[in-house]
């Protein structure tokens, strides 16, 4: 037994020399690793604290929703209602009509955005077939300028060239097409509806082709070249090449729409209201904004806005569900 023990501390003692180097190896490894994760970390850290500070921390302020809030008294002095703004949503009459003509301005502007999504991909495919890069490099450049221009300058625009006095009512009336001005802006109905997608559609076109001419950046030349030599001519490369390559970046763009199909934003409804089309243009962002601020209901606007967070989060999640499904991919 003595000699057994001796044999095998030898045994030991000899291989752990060359047992050592390997582990210190993968310490010094994973201590390498380590420190690169850090400092990765240190990189995003501002980026997730902005996001916290802007997206997380406002949060708090749902509690104004359980409370009847006064700007002079302040929270602590505003009267604790508990749940009454979320109730008198739904058993007020008018109220609930209220809002279920505001969903419907708001979803009918939203499917119709999704309606129009298919137009930058059309055009970004068109654009991309054109062989003069001066001429492209323009179009492009004048259709993406629209997107940084502030809605009240669009507005401007709009009221230049449309309103009563504007220049087109000026040129028909002088042509004697019309013997009145027509009141473009100023015309209510289900209409306002397209004019607003209308307008949205002249802002983003072009912004919205960049991510898909990037898209065709990226697909294989080796495919293009295939069916060129298979006799195949520019429609039908861009139909079953092109467009197919581009489908997948668009199926992520739709499903993200569809899960914002409540936020609309408020700055072009703000700027195009008015007395004529304010039942058929105020979506839910900038009810929030009228009750909150005009109506100076602040404790309402906290309840419905909340709602429409909560909705809009169950619908994110409901899209990625469905797109783990069919796609075998999630997008968040």
């Amino acid at each position: 037994m003595t000699t057994q023990a001796v044999l095998q501390a030898v045994s030991v003692s000899e291989a752990a020399p060359e047992n050592t180097p390997d582990s210190t190896r993968r310490t010094r490894g994973r201590r390498r690793t380590g420190r690169k994760s850090f400092g990765l970390f240190l990189c995003i850290l501002p980026f997730l604290a902005l996001v916290f500070l802007f997206s997380y921390f406002p949060l708090y302020g749902w509690i104004y929703s359980l409370y009847d809030y006064k700007p002079a008294l302040g929270l602590a002095g505003s009267e604790f209602v508990g749940l009454q703004w979320f109730e008198l949503m739904f058993s007020s009459p008018t109220q609930v009509a209220q809002i279920g003509q505001v969903l419907a301005n708001t979803l009918a502007m939203s499917f119709l955005g999704i309606a129009t999504s298919v137009l930058p991909v059309a055009f970004a495919i068109f654009l991309n077939e054109v062989k003069a890069p001066w001429f492209r490099n323009a179009v492009q450049t004048l259709t993406t300028m629209p997107n940084f221009i502030s809605w009240v300058l669009v507005y401007m625009i709009a009221f230049s060239l449309f309103s009563s006095s504007g220049l087109v009512n000026d040129v028909l009336m002088d042509s004697g097409l019309i013997t009145t001005p027509a009141k473009f802006l100023d015309s209510g109905g289900e209409n306002v509806w397209i004019t607003m997608t209308l307008w949205s559609l002249w802002k983003t076109l072009g912004w919205g082709a960049i991510i898909y001419l990037a898209a065709i950046a990226g697909i294989d030349p080796a495919l293009y070249e295939s069916a060129k030599i298979d006799g195949a001519g520019r429609f039908q490369i861009m139909w079953h090449i092109t467009v197919p390559q581009l489908m997948p970046t668009y199926i992520v763009l739709l499903m993200l729409s569809i899960a914002n199909l409540l936020n609309n934003g408020m700055e072009q409804y703000y700027v195009f209201q008015n007395a004529f089309n304010k039942e058929h243009i105020e979506v839910l962002d900038l009810y929030v904004y009228n009750i909150g601020m005009t109506g100076n209901s602040l404790s309402m606007a906290t309840a419905v806005g909340m709602l429409k967070s909560i909705i809009s989060v169950i619908l994110l999640f409901t899209v990625n569900l469905i797109a783990k499904r069919t796609r075998g991919a999630s997008i968040i």
